[in-house]
């Protein structure tokens, strides 16, 4: 552990720095902390984005020089978790684990971007450029447009997102897309004049088993009718109800199949309406677009002695959707090794943090020379 008890305080750092997506007083606090960090790994100061009340940081290593090749390196420093979790959940090492609320998702991975940068010589730096955003759990609402400017002028994209199982890297994530159906009929009393209402309730039971036929189980696309209420009293007809629709899919193909079932809708009751909002929130990561990175971090692996890396393909979306969908080679999942994302079990690997610090490190390296 004595070797790895640097990285170990960068982490411990920023993990009992409390940053919860949304609370702009945690995120200034939090932007504040990994600048101190990052000047003291790398000996500048970062620039800071303030976009829309978010604040985000960016390293751009160009030291004045024309890079031939620009490697962006995506991390997030907000988690999932409220003010007051630590107090709960403190960090702490067990044994072989590190724990404590975004120690995995993704505060060691922003650590290991960190310690992978400056184990890279000063001189070689050019081209490399850090981007650490604030609000990625919630969506990337104010920091997708910086991701996408900085990733149209990249030749590769890295995401410090956590592993897959194992340590596997990120090959392939789903494409997500989030629907809110309005359902709108006509309030009656259910006692006295029934009949003279249009059930917005019956009509939701229609949305929902609709819905879940737009799915297509061979290619894994996944539509499920999440978030459903209707009516006002346990007496009345309900006027209207709602329902929300999460989908997941491998290919812009299917999502553009479902985005269009979705809002062409048509209620079956004549005397119902039904107002669809919302979209694709996130395209597809496809897996042909980080082929090429993958074996490059395979044959990195190889000559570091870090053994046989494997790829996996998830459900979840990172920021690295954005970048893919631009046509920019993007590699994700190479984070911390561990388990538990958004959960009270979240951990990291401490016996994997030096190796995927050198694997980041060797990656920079052979891109950018």
């Amino acid at each position: 552990m004595s070797e790895s008890r640097e990285i170990i305080e960068t982490i411990r750092t920023l993990v009992e720095c409390e940053s919860p997506s949304g609370d702009s007083a945690a995120n200034l606090r939090m932007a504040s902390t990994v600048s101190k960090v990052g000047e003291n790994l790398f000996g500048e100061l970062p620039e800071f984005l303030d976009r829309a009340g978010c604040r985000h940081l960016k390293w751009e290593f160009d030291r004045g020089q024309t890079a031939e090749h620009n490697v962006l390196i995506l991390a997030h420093s907000d988690t999932v978790w409220p003010i007051g979790t630590l107090k709960e959940r403190p960090f702490e090492i067990s044994r072989d684990r590190l724990l404590g609320p975004g120690v995995f998702d993704m505060k060691a991975g922003l650590a290991i971007a960190m310690h992978a940068i400056a184990e890279v010589p000063i001189a070689e730096r050019s081209g490399i450029t850090l981007l650490v955003t604030g609000d990625e759990e919630i969506g990337s609402i104010t920091s997708r447009a910086l991701i996408e400017e900085h990733a149209r002028s990249a030749t590769a994209v890295l995401v410090l997102e956590p592993s897959g199982e194992m340590g596997a890297l990120k090959t392939a994530r789903k494409g997500i897309a989030l629907y809110k159906l309005e359902i709108n009929g006509r309030a009656a009393h259910a006692g006295l004049d029934p009949d003279s209402g249009v059930n917005a309730g019956t009509e939701l039971a229609n949305c929902i088993l609709t819905v879940a036929k737009f799915g297509n189980r061979s290619l894994g696309t996944t539509v499920n009718p999440t978030l459903a209420s209707a009516g006002t009293s346990i007496n009345s007809i309900p006027g209207e109800a709602r329902l929300a629709i999460d989908v997941r899919a491998w290919s812009q193909d299917e999502l553009n199949r479902v985005d269009q079932l979705v809002r062409f809708m048509n209620p079956s009751n004549p005397g119902a309406s039904i107002h669809v909002t919302g979209g694709i929130n996130r395209p597809p990561l496809e897996e042909a677009n980080s082929l090429g990175l993958f074996e490059l971090a395979k044959r990195v692996a190889r000559q570091l002695g870090l053994g046989e890396l494997a790829s996996s393909r998830v459900g979840g979306a990172s920021d690295g959707n954005f970048t893919a969908a631009l046509g920019t080679p993007t590699l994700d999942g190479l984070g911390a090794v561990g388990g538990g994302a958004h959960s009270v079990d979240e951990n990291a690997q401490i016996d994997q943090l030096l190796p995927r610090v050198a694997l980041l490190a060797g990656l920079l390296r052979a891109l950018t020379n």
